[in-house]
């Protein structure tokens, strides 16, 4: 079921003006948080990286099945079985499993709000915007506020009273090792559990509420019909982190793990299911430090390009008194606008390698330096050489 209504706003010239006028501030700000941050990240790059390779020079992998007391306070990497004293459960609804960690998600059935503009230059510099909003029933596992939406008559969510919730171990056992929530919380490997209709009398016993209760697809349905949810009915899910093979880096204290704190700045605690060599895990971390590293570069520089295209709308917004002279001052306003971010998102980037890296940069721009006169040189011999034939073109003559 969905419905939709149009709202058209007309935005006089002067109105843009005003409007782009304030956004030459949000850019310029937009631009300074973007510098900041591309510089801050550099720093963050390089300090994860001297940490993880502290730390792989330091670390020492040990055996499971004893705790060596001569380790504390070293980085050890240890790998082996979890166990648990105990089960997993939900009281709200009865459900028992033997894992790390039982998650359950909750999805309510609800109104969801989407939007559509199609906005039109006007001659004179006008400018109209029409909106289509729709509303749909969804399935959501969070509350949609329908108070928010731009008609909220006749699609009103109800309160949303069933929650996700993660029920885990409080502690565990690697072999002689005790394992923490600060370990637990970082093993992953969570899978689908679904449930069996054989699992319906427990359920309904421990469940409290008053809407009817089935199993459908492996899962909890709260509502009369699921083949035609009514707004406000629910569907509950479980994902199970099985028991199993882990493996930790970090700082042994006791029989216990902690964060190793690092020279360079980083405290370490990684942890990864399987048999995993620590020479692997610290790889697999380099590898995420570069992959994080340069999306949140490619995001700096976005935002850049969105704070300079800002900055410059005034002046596509002055050309809109012509429609057409808008829109080709607005095309050429955002190529500059991403030069723009380029030179001084570049700039900024070369700028904290010098602060956090001078040696490397000192040597990448040598090379460079290097190479260009390399080429240069190069280029002025083959210009200095004489032609192969001159000298008998001109015995002929």
């Amino acid at each position: 079921m969905s419905d939709s209504f149009r709202e058209v706003i007309s935005v006089s010239w002067f109105g843009r003006i005003k409007r782009a006028v304030g956004g030459i501030i949000v850019g310029l700000l937009l631009i300074v948080l973007m510098v900041v941050g591309l510089f801050w990240n550099e720093g963050r790059a390089v300090q994860t990286a001297r940490s993880l390779a502290e730390g792989a020079g330091a670390v020492v992998s040990v055996d499971a099945d004893s705790v060596d007391a001569g380790n504390d306070g070293r980085l050890v990497h240890v790998s082996g079985p979890v166990t648990a004293d105990g089960g997993l459960s939900d009281p709200d609804f009865g459900i028992a499993a033997q894992g790390l960690r039982l998650s359950r998600t909750v999805e309510m059935y609800q109104w969801k709000e989407q939007s559509k503009s199609e906005t039109t230059k006007k001659l004179g510099g006008g400018e109209e915007t029409q909106t289509t909003y729709s509303y749909s029933r969804v399935w959501d596992n969070s509350q949609i506020d329908s108070s928010d939406f731009k008609k909220p008559d006749g699609h009103q969510n109800p309160p949303m009273a069933i929650h996700s919730r993660a029920f885990q171990i409080p502690r565990g056992k690697l072999v002689a090792f005790d394992l923490e929530k600060p370990v637990l919380d970082r093993i992953g490997g969570e899978r689908a559990y679904p449930l069996s209709a054989d699992q319906s009398a427990p359920i309904r016993a421990a469940y409290t509420g008053t809407r009817p209760l089935s199993i459908v697809d492996g899962k909890i349905y709260l509502g009369s019909d699921n083949t035609s949810p009514a707004l406000g009915e629910y569907r509950i899910g479980y994902q199970l982190a099985p028991l199993g093979v882990v493996s930790i880096v970090a700082r042994q204290a006791g029989s216990r793990f902690e964060p190793y704190q690092t020279q360079a700045g980083d405290a370490l605690l990684m942890v990864d299911t399987g048999t995993v060599p620590a020479g692997k895990m610290f790889a697999d971390a380099v590898s995420a430090n570069t992959l994080i590293t340069w999306l949140l570069r490619g995001a700096g520089l976005l935002l850049l390009t969105i704070g300079f295209a800002l900055f410059l709308g005034p002046i596509g917004v002055i050309l809109d008194v012509i429609p057409f002279l808008g829109s080709m001052a607005r095309m050429g306003t955002g190529i500059i606008a991403f030069f723009l971010a380029i030179l001084v998102g570049a700039t900024t980037i070369a700028i904290a390698w010098f602060w956090y890296r001078p040696l490397l940069a000192a040597g990448i721009l040598a090379a460079g330096v290097i190479a260009a006169a390399a080429v240069y040189y190069l280029g002025r011999s083959r210009k200095a050489a004489p032609m192969p034939n001159s000298a008998g073109a001109s015995q002929i003559r």
